[in-house]
């Protein structure tokens, strides 16, 4: 059977590896000197639903984002890897939405999209790691849903076969389709980009990021598929009370800034009285307990 699959995808800032200019003073995340990086779980996620893709012809595997008119770039990179359509949903209205107003436009997004038979996403994204919004995507569209996927075995008579990393080892679960999954970072990375699609996909942009001086505009009247396709709070029919700031519950209580003076590093013998001493040093200045 052929399968209609929507996988979720974010462009992070990538946080994993900081050093003293990762922070402002005010001790928030500076953006300027991070690169923008496709969410890696969320590649795993790709490739389980690429592989369904290769497992079932016919089928079709759709990106959704949402973010930033530079959030394109995973579009691009997911068109490269054999992502068959690219969706991008950008607007002002939908900025600084915390994971319920995030799942709330994504849900809507989806119901434009049509209902797919597999949703599929990271299991968190690096920049938050709430794990939050595939579940409650889930909620929204009232759909099943496994989380922590390792891999996706088999889909067969309309049930799905997974294997799910769980403490101390895996199981083996069966759900019925339709179905959301989230998939962990232990599952099989993603597979590189082909070089015939980086090729055909290039050019590929959505409107917001087009300008009149282009030297290749006359190519997207001529090729369709280099268009990705865009949308706005009011193409999802969304409820703007639900969406960014206005459905955001999350509230902070309080700021701590922690502020990266320089990248520094200790090396340690396997002596107690060295690993006690380091212990009690971090403990003193409260980076743990």
């Amino acid at each position: 059977m052929s399968l209609k699959i929507v996988v979720l995808a974010k462009q992070v800032p990538d946080t994993r590896n900081v050093g003293k200019d990762a922070m402002t003073a005010e001790g928030t995340v500076n953006r300027a000197v991070l690169p923008a990086i496709f969410n890696p779980e969320d590649l795993n996620a790709l490739e389980q639903a690429l592989r369904l893709k290769d497992q079932h012809p016919g089928s079709t595997v759709t990106v959704l984002t949402m973010g930033l008119p530079k959030a394109a770039d995973v579009l691009r990179e997911s068109l490269y890897r054999g992502a068959d359509a690219g969706v991008l949903l950008t607007d002002r209205a939908l900025g600084g939405a915390d994971t319920l107003a995030t799942s709330y436009a994504l849900s809507q997004a989806i119901k434009k999209i049509g209902m797919p038979d597999i949703i599929v996403g990271g299991r968190q994204a690096i920049d938050g790691d709430t794990a939050q919004v595939g579940p409650q995507v889930a909620q929204k569209l009232g759909l099943d849903q496994v989380t922590y996927v390792e891999s996706v075995e088999s889909v067969v008579d309309g049930k799905v076969t997974l294997v799910r990393r769980i403490d101390g080892g895996v199981e083996k679960v069966e759900a019925p389709l339709p179905l959301l999954i989230t998939v962990t970072g232990s599952a099989a990375p993603c597979r590189p980009c082909n070089a015939k699609r980086v090729m055909k996909y290039k050019r590929a942009t959505a409107p917001i990021e087009r300008t009149a001086d282009m030297p290749y505009a006359d190519e997207y009247d001529k090729k369709p598929y280099l268009t990705l396709t865009q949308w706005g709070a009011a193409d999802i029919d969304a409820d703007l009370q639900q969406c960014g700031l206005s459905g955001s519950p999350t509230k902070v209580k309080a700021v701590q800034n922690i502020v990266f003076k320089a990248k520094e590093s200790k090396q340690l013998t396997a002596a107690d009285a060295e690993v006690e001493g380091l212990i009690k040093e971090l403990l003193e200045s409260h980076t743990i307990g």
